[in-house]
């Protein structure tokens, strides 16, 4: 996947792909946004998820936000899946985040387009995310970059 720059209001942000050094920069990100949706991130999970991403277990892939001092500001987190009844191949965006400060800058814009982008380079037509209902700000954006579906999200717990 190709880099891409773009400047926001404060600084100019790169979006690539995680790699194995960003981990310790990835964590307190990760952490925050597990605090946000009160979903506490063990050391344990960070673990087992870091795996799935530097690893690519699980088809699991990550992208990071990085400022011009090289410091993270996001990530996204995707992985691929089977549309049987379309015939087709879709990518699901798992997680988003941005820290509070480097809010409204584009950044999470610029994550979706780079994870559209990955979708695109792997043969897939949608790419697909769920968003809490309450999360009134994520979906401005989100109903600026995509389409509001009419579809129900339901969990089986095993």
């Amino acid at each position: 996947m190709s880099e891409s720059t773009s400047a926001s209001p404060t600084a100019a942000v790169t979006i690539r792909p995680m790699r194995d050094r960003d981990f310790f920069s990835w964590l307190p990100l990760f952490v925050e946004y597990g605090d946000f949706y009160n979903s506490p991130v063990t050391d344990q999970k960070a673990l087992l998820v870091w795996s799935w991403i530097s690893e690519g277990k699980h088809d699991v892939h990550g992208l990071v936000a990085e400022n011009a001092d090289g410091t993270l500001v996001g990530f996204a987190h995707f992985r691929g899946f089977a549309r049987p009844l379309a015939g087709e191949v879709g990518v699901y965006l798992d997680d988003l985040f941005v820290q509070p400060d480097a809010r409204r800058s584009g950044i999470a814009t610029q994550l979706i387009e780079a994870v559209g982008e990955a979708a695109r380079a792997r043969g897939a037509r949608i790419v697909r995310w769920v968003t809490a209902e309450d999360n009134a700000d994520a979906q401005k954006l989100y109903d600026q970059v995509a389409a509001r579906t009419t579809w129900l999200t339901y969990d089986m717990g095993l």
